[in-house]
């Protein structure tokens, strides 16, 4: 049985005060691995030094990556709250727990799998044969809208074991008494009855909502007329109950029709879809889905496949219409395939007549806003997805030991660095350093370059921005803690680009080792280079790439690192060419400040005019005058291109 690492750095027990307080893990490097808080700092920290098999798997990773602990101490408990709070903010602790929003939104489930189905609130997985509606933006909303609708068809809501419960009684639940339950628990309706009721509904929540508002006013008139006035009163609430619910349902479209609304967004090895139902111009219903693509398809074949898989599961439900982003492959065939999947499910119900599916790439309108709206969807949903995959601890970890093994590395990079350069045709060369510990983004660590290079060659500028860095990992050193920027050394960089990026990089940090000699700490970083086309990692001095699992986390993780080190990248290219294209040739001349800047551009409309213009053209501008008018002629003509 291994013994506790952290022996080797555990203080005396009588230095350690009784007294609450904040501590803190440390690395070999100064960082903070990890901060907590305590009543009492000696009894909690009594609790790391104890024996290792009694100490949770987290907190000895923990542990294995500290070197030093040291503590703060505070008058009151609820100081030492506030404190805690504070240092994780500052540090943001690796070991750390890191709270991510991942919300789910309620769906409105009717479980017609079973025999007596109920409606209820859902956020989890729903079964294939059961019918959900939804999503709702919170549960508050959705059983405002259960409500009412019970008060139209009283379809059992209760548990299963409630529902035994009331059947082994003989008596119903208190729902029964207010009229928002039929009660078949006690066979006040039979199982045929309730079912009528449940069908209706899914109907009026699908949309038809017409029948039963007609149903309802001559159910009501009727009573009146007969002047059984408790049933018209009961009859009227239930109207504006079902009136209510309807308007909570968004109209999307002018038109009273019923389609489903597609829309993709994707990269090279995984798809986020969204598909929203209209019913009667309502939207009733809304469902996503995540795909891992295995193979390399398109958008039309992507498309193509994923109608096919969700029109055989709601084959009770296929539209008329289909609003697509892209014409899906092969889309006259597959119209008909569904046409005959919308006639095999009416066979027997007669006067209603069979449509062809059809799809249609919407262009302008409020269909056009609506495919908007789907994708924006789509988009947000793939980022969820992403973000919930680098969240997930043990997934992160997965990638960290699957990174470590497909590149023969000694341990896991715990700190890996990308880098990529940007450049607009060889001006405004810039160049960017994420950086990602223990899966997860640091941004407070990301640096920008700007790059001596000015001239579209990537070799140089990876070369210069390599040695910039790993000089500074050396000149830092000596500095004090809170003023190292660039201390802390990463065990794996990536360059974005193939074997030619790899070899500049290569040589940039050769040419630190030659300028300091021979460093152990620089020479243990890994360097590889993450090509995009096809994405395959070169290592230095392989004529082959490693080529990691499609799907696998590892490549998540890298193309992750790639793809923020490119947004950082290309966002501060444009930054610096907004600021070059902003600024004048008329800057920096003494007493021309921005309205006489304005006024000069406004009366010549270039700055090609103005030079082009003479010191008395120069001087009938408002607020120029003549002696000014020559210093503005002077300034233009020596800044003039030969």
């Amino acid at each position: 049985m291994p013994g506790n690492p952290a022996q080797a750095f555990r203080p005396d027990p009588g230095a350690i005060p009784d007294q609450p307080g904040c501590y803190q893990f440390k690395d070999a490097d100064g960082r903070v691995v990890y901060v907590g808080k305590a009543k009492s700092l000696r009894q909690r920290l009594a609790n790391y030094f104890q024996a290792w098999h009694l100490i949770a798997p987290r907190t000895q990773a923990m542990l294995e990556a500290a070197r030093s602990v040291e503590w703060i101490v505070v008058a009151t408990e609820v100081e030492s709250l506030h404190l805690e709070y504070t240092l994780i903010k500052k540090y943001r602790p690796r070991y750390n727990i890191r709270y991510v929003d991942d919300k789910s939104y309620p769906y409105l489930v009717v479980t017609t799998s079973e025999d007596v189905p109920r409606a209820m609130v859902s956020r989890g997985q729903v079964k294939r044969d059961d019918r959900s509606f939804g999503p709702y933006a919170n549960a508050y909303a959705i059983r405002e809208t259960l409500q009412d609708v019970l008060r139209v068809f009283p379809i059992r809501t209760c548990s299963n074991g409630v529902y035994d419960r009331h059947e082994r009684l003989g008596k119903p639940c208190l729902y029964a008494h207010i009229g928002k339950c039929s009660a078949p628990c006690v066979g006040a309706v039979d199982l045929a009855e309730h079912r009528g009721l449940v069908e209706g509904f899914m109907d009026f929540l699908g949309g038809d909502h017409d029948p039963v508002f007609d149903r309802l006013q001559v159910e009501m008139e009727d009573a009146s007329q007969r002047q059984e006035y408790e049933l018209a009163a009961r009859r009227r609430d239930q109207l504006a109950s079902a009136r209510k619910a309807m308007e909570r349902q968004q109209m999307v479209t002018e038109k009273p029709e019923d389609l489903d609304v597609i829309a993709i967004h994707q990269d090279e090895l995984e798809a986020a879809v969204q598909a929203f139902f209209v019913r009667r111009g309502r939207v009733v219903g809304r469902k996503g889905w995540s795909v891992d693509k295995v193979d390399a398809v398109d958008t039309a074949q992507l498309l193509s496949g994923f109608l096919l898989e969700l029109y055989t599961e709601r084959d009770d439900d296929v539209p008329a219409q289909v609003l697509v982003p892209v014409l899906p492959d092969e889309h006259e065939a597959l119209g008909l395939l569904l046409a005959g999947l919308r006639r095999d499910h009416r066979a027997g119900q007669r006067g209603r007549p069979i449509e062809q599916v059809r799809f249609v790439v919407p262009q302008r309108g409020d269909r056009k806003a609506l495919m908007d709206t789907v994708a924006d969807n789509a988009r947000q949903s793939f980022q969820r997805t992403r973000l919930k995959r680098a969240s997930d601890f043990n997934a992160r970890s997965k990638a960290l030991e699957e990174l470590q093994e497909a590149l023969g590395l000694d341990e896991a990079p715990l700190r890996i660095e990308c880098y990529d350069i940007s450049h607009l045709a060889g001006t405004e060369v810039v160049a960017s350093m994420v950086v990602f510990e223990d899966g997860l983004p640091r941004k407070p660590e990301y640096r920008k370059f700007k790059l001596t290079q000015d001239r579209n060659d990537d070799f140089a500028a990876m070369r210069e921005v390599m040695a910039r860095r790993f000089r500074r990992l050396v000149e830092d050193r000596g500095r004090p803690t809170e003023r190292r920027s660039f201390a802390y050394p990463p065990n794996l960089v990536i360059i974005d680009g193939g074997p030619g990026q790899l070899n500049a990089a290569r040589d940039g940090v050769a040419a630190v080792l030659a300028e300091f000699g021979d460093d152990p700490v620089i020479e243990s970083v890994a360097l590889c280079s993450l090509a995009k086309k096809f994405e395959e990692i070169w290592l230095p001095d392989q004529r082959r790439p490693v080529v990691l699992p499609r799907g696998s986390e590892s490549l998540y993780l890298v193309q992750r690192l790639r793809d923020e080190a490119h947004r950082f990248a290309v966002t501060f290219q444009r930054q610096r060419r907004k600021a070059s294209i902003t600024s004048s040739a008329l800057d920096g001349i003494a007493g021309v400040g921005d309205v006489r800047r304005k006024a000069l551009l406004r009366s010549f409309g270039s700055v090609k005019r103005l030079r082009a213009a003479t010191i008395e053209q120069l001087a009938e501008v408002d607020g120029i005058s003549p002696t000014l008018a020559a210093t503005v002629h002077a300034h233009l003509r020596e800044g003039a291109p030969s």
